[in-house]
This record gives C-alpha cells, sequence and structure tokens, in this order.
C-alpha cells in the first residue's frame, strides 16, 4: 500500500465534514432559532390573546407548558421511528408537521383548542433536537 492510497480516506473525510459545516449546520441553527421562537411566541400572543380568550391565570400557565408534555411523551417513539425511516425522511416529517400544526394554531377560537394545539406542537417538534444529532 502506497503512502498517498492511505491518505484519501481522510481527505475524503475531512471534505465530507466541511461539506456538512457548510451546508448543515447553518441550516439547524436556523430552525433552532425558529424551534425557540416557536416555544415562547405563545408568552407575546399573550399580550391580546388573554383578553380576546378569556385565558386566566392558571389557564395560561397549563398553555405555557402543555407544550412540553407533548414533547416529552413523544420524544422517545420519535427516536424509535428516526432509526426506522432515516434522518432525511424524519426532519422532513418533523417540519411539516411543526409548520402545519403552527398555521393550524392561529385557527383556535377557544381555550380547549388551544390546549389540544400547543400539544399536538410538542408532539410535533417532538425529536428535532436528537435528530439533527444524526444528520
Amino acid at each position: 500500500m502506497t503512502p498517498g492510497a492511505a491518505a484519501a480516506p481522510a481527505d475524503v473525510a475531512i471534505r465530507t465534514i466541511g461539506k456538512l459545516h457548510r451546508r448543515i449546520i447553518p441550516l439547524l441553527v436556523l430552525l433552532y432559532i425558529v424551534a425557540y421562537l416557536d416555544r415562547i411566541n405563545i408568552s407575546f400572543a399573550a399580550l391580546t390573546m388573554n383578553a380576546s380568550l378569556g385565558i386566566t391565570n392558571a389557564q395560561f400557565g397549563l398553555l405555557a407548558g402543555i407544550f412540553f408534555w407533548g414533547y416529552f411523551l413523544f420524544e422517545v417513539p420519535s427516536n424509535l421511528l428516526l432509526h426506522r425511516v432515516g434522518a432525511r425522511m424524519w426532519i422532513g416529517r418533523i417540519l411539516i408537521t411543526w409548520g402545519a400544526v403552527a398555521m393550524a394554531t392561529g385557527a383556535v377560537h377557544t381555550v380547549p383548542q388551544l390546549y389540544v394545539a400547543r400539544f399536538l406542537l410538542g408532539v410535533a417538534e417532538a425529536g428535532f433536537f436528537p435528530v439533527s444529532f444524526c444528520i
């Protein structure tokens, strides 16, 4: 085996990591920013939403926390499905359902509907953090 032949796989690995850093990491950073904004947007909406829907402080506390119940309960099943279908397909599913549920949240008219929407938002986003390490 020649010395030049042994260096070729190392060069491929270095180029692959470089391509990953240039293409995937900026997208993931953007998605993490959107995920953070999505989690805290209920507090921005509360300024006018609480009065228009008649939300009490206790109901708002539940609205803020119910997202994480959905996230918590579906994190492990989401990761199991990730290994079954693959990271590319699973992150696509996460982004599509996440966007659909986020848009549907704008159509709620009652507090129970908002509970369901926030819970489903947590379910849709479950697995996003771990899947980004599989890419």
